[in-house]
């Protein structure tokens, strides 16, 4: 494999660390760690290679014949994202990912209660939010949402459709938002 076959990302190895299994098995990996077990479906563009606690992640020798003119990027950009992809898994298995929503507005309230968080977003009546499996939902405060998870994704998609209940609007920024976002104003008509 040449160098410039593979993205900046995808030359960089995943370290495995003590305590986590990983398997690989007909174009799947599946990994086991301390907080649960994840698995994700391997490109067939790709080849995956386990050896001293190093998965390193390579274009597919039948692949790079196939690569030519415009394509190349296309394939670098695989091999780069199941990297990432790869190294989401390992860390949500042995940390796990957590987001943080806050909720901006007077009388704006968040209370979860079990498998449901019961939202009061300034409408004539509250909204309950159904939590999926392999999520869950912390409220600090009555205006912090903490999710916390071992699949980034599942967890970021959670958090965006929170937020979709009742976006930031533009004019005061009353709404849902992430912690650390930042909302612009607009200047309100002047007369």
């Amino acid at each position: 494999m040449s160098a410039t076959s593979t993205s900046r990302i995808g030359r960089k190895p995943v370290t495995v660390p003590a305590g986590v299994e990983v398997k690989l098995q007909d174009q799947k990996l599946s990994v086991k760690g301390p907080k649960g077990q994840l698995s994700v479906d391997v490109h067939p563009f790709v080849h995956i290679a386990i050896e001293n606690n190093l998965i390193k992640v390579q274009s597919n020798a039948e692949a790079e014949e196939l690569i030519t003119g415009s394509r190349v990027k296309l394939y670098r950009s695989i091999v780069g994202t199941m990297r990432a992809n790869i190294h989401n898994v390992i860390h949500g298995v042995t940390q796990g990912f957590e987001r943080k929503l806050a909720l901006v507005g007077v009388g704006y309230r968040a209370q979860a209660k079990g498998k449901m968080l019961s939202l009061s977003l300034g409408y004539s009546h509250p909204t309950d939010f159904e939590v999926p499996a392999g999520v869950t939902i912390e409220t600090p405060s009555q205006t912090e949402i903490i999710i916390k998870g071992i699949s980034k994704e599942l967890v970021g998609l959670v958090a965006a459709n929170i937020r979709k209940i009742r976006g930031p609007e533009p004019y005061k920024g009353k709404g849902v938002r992430y912690a650390n976002e930042i909302i612009e104003i607009k200047e309100t008509k002047k007369k």
